[in-house]
């Protein structure tokens, strides 16, 4: 019994090595053939494109992009804690204020031949800005980012649009009244005035800023 034992595992053992050879010629197999077809490939690609040389290298260095740059968050808010630092709500600018037949502002300097030719259009408007509907702390902060955009783009002469007020409690024009305080404590600003019907009539006013840089 243990002889015929022993012929069966010998049998068993010699049936795993013909199992493992055959697995392992086809392995051999296999890969013999990828090959073929990879050199096939390499050829027929040699031989539709042509000789193919490597670019020269140009010894330029390969850096990483840079990072973009940080959103000035606090810069923004610094320009807008100065801005409510230099434009005050308790100016009291009626005084400054001219009137004739219409309100008008201009700087000492600044004669009234200045004032009649912005009334007539001598200047063509060339930005607004329209606060109407705003709260007075967004109106501020908007007037004087289009103050200081304006005098960027060297801009003289643009129109500020308050409204008329007539979705005010009382049909009071509020915010009028603070844009013309906030404009006459802009140095940038050497007059306005209201602006003409067709340009919105005393829901508006044209400005006569400085000249770039001066």
């Amino acid at each position: 019994m243990k002889k015929a034992r022993s012929l069966q595992d010998l049998g068993g053992l010699k049936a795993a090595l013909l199992q493992a050879q055959r697995e392992a010629e086809a392995l051999a197999a296999r890969r013999r053939e990828a090959e073929a077809r990879d050199k096939r490939e390499r050829e027929l690609f040699a031989t539709t494109v042509g000789r193919v040389q490597s670019l020269p290298d140009k010894g330029r260095a390969h850096t990483a992009p840079e990072p973009p740059e940080p959103e000035p968050k606090q810069r923004q808010r610094d320009e807008r804690a100065a801005l409510r630092e230099t434009i005050s709500d308790e100016f009291n600018v009626e005084s400054l204020l001219e009137t004739d037949d219409a309100l008008f502002y201009r700087r000492p300097d600044i004669g009234l031949d200045v004032v009649r030719k912005l009334r007539r259009g001598g200047w063509t408007i060339q930005a607004q800005v329209d606060l109407h509907g705003l709260r007075r702390d967004e109106a501020r902060e908007r007037l004087g980012a289009f103050v200081r955009d304006s005098m960027a783009q060297q801009l003289r002469c643009v129109r500020v649009v308050h409204g008329k007020g007539l979705g005010s409690p009382g049909r009071e024009p509020v915010l009028k009244g603070r844009v013309h305080s906030w404009l006459v404590q802009k140095q940038e600003v050497l007059a306005f005035v209201q602006a003409r019907p067709a340009e919105g009539g005393n829901g508006a006013l044209v400005v006569l800023l400085r000249a770039g840089g001066t």
